[in-house]
């Protein structure tokens, strides 16, 4: 477990299984919230290309943030060769700028450290632009959009390296 300040209170960022009953939840919150966001783009391409869902198989890491004993945020990490990519990160919206994107993203990078990783690397979409900020904040970089990505369009791949 990880823990951060925010505010008077602790955000905890604990390491689950990838079937946790928050982690589920919070993932489910997670895709309903996008396939809102994205329902036009998803409509043009239809089913999610092969390689962007998460096999559990290939979960290296899966933490789940806490503060005041709720779950309120997810992260996982899959593992691509000697990097890692950056999965199902997502912050309830009532925890949306209290730090707890911030915790997660450093409980993963520990957790992609911890597994010998060489760099992290993510993707993201055109319509979260507070996540792209972010990123940049921690000293993520763009990079070129890698596989299978390609496939959506906006997307957005960024990386750092550990």
């Amino acid at each position: 477990m990880t823990a951060f300040a925010q505010g008077t209170g602790l955000i905890e960022v604990r390491p689950v299984s990838w079937d946790d009953t928050a982690a589920v939840a919070l993932r489910r919150a997670m895709t309903e919230e996008m396939d809102a966001r994205y329902a036009d783009m998803l409509a043009v391409i239809g089913l999610v290309p092969e390689g962007m869902n998460v096999e559990p198989e290939t979960v290296a890491y899966t933490g789940v943030a806490y503060a005041e004993g709720d779950a309120v945020g997810h992260v996982a990490l899959r593992a691509l060769g000697d990097d890692v990519e950056l999965k199902r990160m997502f912050v309830a919206p009532s925890h949306r700028g209290t730090r707890v994107a911030r915790a997660l993203l450093a409980a993963a990078e520990d957790a992609a450290r911890a597994l010998g990783a060489s760099r992290v690397v993510l993707q993201t979409g055109p319509r979260q632009p507070d996540a792209v900020r972010m990123y940049g904040r921690e000293g993520y970089t763009r990079i070129p959009v890698f596989p299978p990505y390609e496939r959506l369009p906006g997307s957005l791949c960024f990386e750092k390296l550990l």
